[in-house]
């Protein structure tokens, strides 16, 4: 079968036609509708042009190369092969493209109710995995192949993998449960009964991530996470009362001691950071004990670690002023009386 030269000049432009197509409309149009997209008060619209891009090349090269082949003559088997391929291909970019929207708008509720959850790698790749799936059966389909059987042979052999994997599922679904009841949310501050504690850093399919403070990570199966005790300092809210308790002499003025640290845990809450400045601190006596009356003093922190420098400015700044008001901290004392008399 011989190829004419025009034909060859045909083929050739329809190639690099499309091509050049696919980049003007990538480079300008493309650019102008995200600009217009980017003033709008909705979102979505945002989200469905970032979904395409780098796209609109792909579709104009396949539509060039659609029509390249019907500018020559190509033997119809031949033809029918590649004619399968570009339907793969648009099918398949379609759900890439498809697999990014459904991310965005299920972001965008997350952000609307003020969750957390799609920031998780577990949402992510579960919404991926069903749309690639879709994507997937649809591909078959096209080509002539009843996935019937499939779904058939899916369904009959998930039990079997569901008892084969009862761990690995049961960390899944955990998972799952541990982000939709919103108790424990990327970036909060966690403390489990076994004492790890740290920021959450991620909750995947099998494990969750805690990010310590030394910045070590702890990786905690999300099975195990679920049915522990957790403290989450984040909360119901980020805020959280500092607890320093102090102890003072049994002769001391315990109306001066009260106003004197109280003054220094403003002093605090307005000049250290992570204090709350609006805060009025306020102390509670609430213990006579073997050598001191013990109260404690109440402060305010934005977040759980500022309670560290919190304290530590609290504890250092009311041991000065102390020692310049005359306020006694004492030393552990123990009075021992002995009875009869000692034989030598």
């Amino acid at each position: 079968m011989e190829i004419k030269f025009y034909q060859l000049i045909l083929f050739f432009g329809f190639l690099v036609g499309s091509f050049l197509l696919g980049v003007i409309f990538e480079k300008i149009i493309l650019t102008q509708i995200k600009k217009i997209a980017e003033k709008t008060k909705w979102k979505g619209d945002e989200v469905i042009v970032h979904a395409i891009h780098k796209m609109p090349i792909l579709w104009f090269f396949i539509a060039g190369i659609y029509g390249a082949l019907h500018s020559i003559e190509i033997p119809p088997t031949f033809l029918g092969i590649i004619h399968k391929v570009l339907l793969i291909s648009v099918i398949f970019s379609g759900t890439v493209v498809l697999a990014r929207i459904s991310l965005g708008f299920v972001t965008l509720y997350s952000e609307k109710v003020g969750g957390v959850f799609v920031s998780t790698s577990i949402f992510s790749n579960l919404i991926k995995l069903i749309v690639f799936l879709i994507g997937i059966l649809i591909i078959l389909q096209s080509l002539g192949i009843s996935i019937t059987p499939i779904l058939t042979a899916l369904g009959v052999g998930g039990l079997a993998v569901a008892l084969a994997l009862r761990d690995t599922l049961s960390n899944l679904f955990s998972g799952i449960h541990v982000i939709a009841s919103k108790q424990v949310r990327i970036g909060d501050y966690i403390k489990l009964e076994s004492g790890e504690e740290g920021y959450v850093a991620d909750i995947t399919w099998r494990t969750t991530s805690i990010r310590a403070l030394p910045n070590n990570l702890i990786v905690i199966p999300n099975s195990k996470l679920a049915s522990a005790i957790v403290i989450n300092y984040y909360l119901p809210e980020k805020e959280m009362s500092v607890l320093v308790q102090v102890g003072v002499s049994y002769d001391s003025d315990l109306k001066k001691v009260e106003r004197v640290t109280v003054e220094v845990g403003k002093e605090v809450m307005r000049g250290v950071p992570g204090g709350v400045p609006e805060f009025e601190p306020f102390i509670r006596y609430h213990t006579f004990a073997d050598f001191s009356i013990n109260f404690s003093v109440i402060l305010r922190a934005k977040e759980f670690t500022d309670n560290f420098l919190i304290q530590h400015e609290f504890i250092k700044r009311l041991h000065q002023r102390f020692k310049e008001e005359g306020i006694e901290i004492p030393f552990p004392i123990r009075t021992i009386y002995m009875r009869g008399k000692c034989q030598a």
